[in-house]
């Protein structure tokens, strides 16, 4: 097994710990950021963006700051371009990205995952 294999399936053990009380879903995204952030190489932010009244608004997070509300859907950055499409955006260079929001200028890519509950997305 390689060393990132190994890497991230011990980053996705502790993230389960960390959330095993689902009672508290803002507390996990903290707590999720927080983890996320300190271990991960090379990133200015992680976080999330909870959806609230059909658009994006900041949730917890560590690093940089960030834009606080985000339109949902195409030409809405990555982050609204993820949640309205349901699908992760691994971009590579955002300056390339048709729509991106430029809420942190050190920014060069993103990884934006949408969180689903019961076929809602959540985040």
């Amino acid at each position: 097994m390689t060393k990132k294999i190994e890497f991230y399936r011990d980053l996705l053990a502790q993230t389960k710990v960390l959330i095993s009380d689902k009672t508290y879903p803002i507390t996990n995204m903290e707590n999720i950021s927080a983890l996320l952030f300190n271990v991960l190489v090379q990133v200015n932010r992680v976080g999330f963006y909870r959806v609230i009244d059909k658009e994006l608004v900041l949730g917890p997070f560590q690093g940089n700051v960030v834009c606080i509300r985000i339109p949902l859907g195409a030409g809405a950055g990555v982050c609204g371009t993820a949640a309205q499409t349901i699908t992760t955006q691994r971009i590579d260079d955002v300056h390339q990205f048709d729509g991106h929001i430029a809420c942190d200028a050190s920014s060069n890519s993103e990884i934006v995952i949408p969180v689903q509950l019961k076929g809602d997305t959540i985040a």
